[in-house]
Order: structure tokens, then sequence, then C-alpha cells
């Protein structure tokens, strides 16, 4: 009952066998995937693949890093594909800010992150956030739009969590939910195992972010779905809880944020 919440597997990595890397994931163990959108065109190619298997769903959404070549028709687009499939598509992102490479001038990634929350709102769906070295100007988001009510019954995700105990805080008070990768099974992991144990296990979920920050024991080679195990492992290590608790928990969780029966 494993539920890898946000996989890149229609990256060019997995051009040669991605099939073969969603049948290694069901086999051991994996319920289903989330295949996240970072462009216009990984989302459109997270829509396909969606199709492939009633296990796997997708999200839409324009990265920070390609917040300059957003433009409104992309969401009317977003809109065709949700009418043509509502079933598949079950959030809009990875939407955000990222201030580590500043790939897009910020004011521009601002307005892409808040046009896209307003998409999520008005088709109501869940957004997944991507948040790097911008936790103050996300916040600052997140809560003009949670003030006003508008992310009231569909708050979302902040994917890949890498704020601080406190602003933990301050999202699970809006709503939202926290998921974690590769990165807690670190030997160097720090933050993130001081104040885990305070968040709330049901809102927890658990990722892979493939192909990137593949978890411990295969740190350095390509990360995959199968690998979410492991951070349902450290979890149950963290929480003290059995690996079978913390997967069946992390399962349902997702499957309430993105209302998957």
């Amino acid at each position: 009952m494993l539920f890898d919440t946000h996989a890149h597997i229609n990256d060019k990595r997995f051009s040669d066998d991605y099939k073969e890397v969603i049948d290694r994931a069901f086999a051991g163990g994996v319920s289903k995937i989330l295949i996240a959108g970072a462009d216009y065109e990984s989302s459109l190619s997270a829509f396909e693949m969606s199709k492939i298997d009633q296990r796997l769903y997708c999200s839409l959404g324009v990265h920070p890093h390609d917040a300059k070549y957003f433009n409104d028709s992309m969401l009317s687009d977003f809109q065709k594909m949700i009418e043509e499939n509502p079933r598949k598509i079950v959030a809009i992102g990875e939407i955000g800010l990222d201030y580590y490479y500043d790939y897009s001038p910020r004011d521009i990634q601002k307005t892409a992150f808040e046009k896209q929350i307003e998409f999520a709102v008005d088709i109501g769906l869940p957004i997944i956030v991507h948040d790097r070295d911008a936790h103050g100007d996300c916040i600052d988001v997140i809560k003009h739009y949670a003030k006003s009510g508008v992310l009231a019954k569909n708050p979302g995700i902040f994917h890949c969590y890498s704020g601080s105990g406190e602003m933990a805080k301050i999202l699970l008070n809006l709503g939202f939910y926290l998921s974690f990768a590769g990165p807690i099974t670190f030997k160097n992991a720090k933050k993130a195992l001081e104040f885990l144990p305070s968040i709330p296990l049901d809102r927890i979920l658990i990722e892979t972010d493939c192909p990137y920050l593949t978890p411990e024991p295969f740190r350095g080679k390509r990360n995959e779905p199968l690998y979410v195990g492991y951070v349902a492992g450290k979890l149950a290590e963290i929480y003290g809880k059995s690996i079978e608790e913390i997967e069946d928990i992390t399962f349902k969780n997702a499957c309430r944020i993105f209302r998957i029966e």
C-alpha cells in the first residue's frame, strides 16, 4: 500500500525504460504513483502516461524554473485536459518559488505561482508546492490566499518539504500536508529529523521525486518509484511504527488529499 505522490517518470532519464520502471514499482509493493508535471510539455506527457494504468495519476503545472515561459493559454489547455479525463488529474503542480537557481526572475515566478493557485481554486484541485530557498515569500503567498478562505476546501502539499518546524506548524494550521522524500534517509539529515516527530502522521505523505533525491542505500543512482519504500521505512523508524502502519497511513493521506477512492 505504497503511494509515490511525486514522481517524474516522464523525465528523459526514463525514456528508454519507463514501462519497466512502472512494472517494477507495482511488483515491489507500490500501489499508486502520481506523475508530476513541471512545465507545459511534461504536464502533457504526465497526462498521457497516466492513461497507461489505472493506478497512475498526474498533476499539471509550471515549475518556477519555467515561470518565464508561463502563459494563460497553458491554463486553457490544462482545463481541456481536466474536462477530458478528470479522474486522472488530481492536483495542480508542481508550482511555487525557487530562489536557489533563479532560472526565472522572482517577480515572474510569483505571478505564475499566483495564477496557478487561482486556477487550482477555480477548478477545485489541491496544489503541489515547490519551495526552495524561498520560504518567506512562499508562506506570504499561501497566507494571502488562505486569508481570503479560497484555500480552505483544497489546500495542498509542500512537496519534498525543506522548511523549518515553525514553518511546518503554519502550513499545518492552514490545512496543508507535508511530503518527505529521500533526503530524510541521508546520513547528514538533521533539521527534518528534529521536528518530524511533532508532525501529525495524518498530514504526512511520501514521495521519491525521481529521478532525483535517491534514498539510501541507493544514493548516487537514478531514483525510481520502487524506492519510496525506503522513505516509509525511515518514517517508521522516526515514529516508532511498523513499516506497514506507515504505508497504510500515508496511502490513506494521499487518497484523501487527492480525492481518490
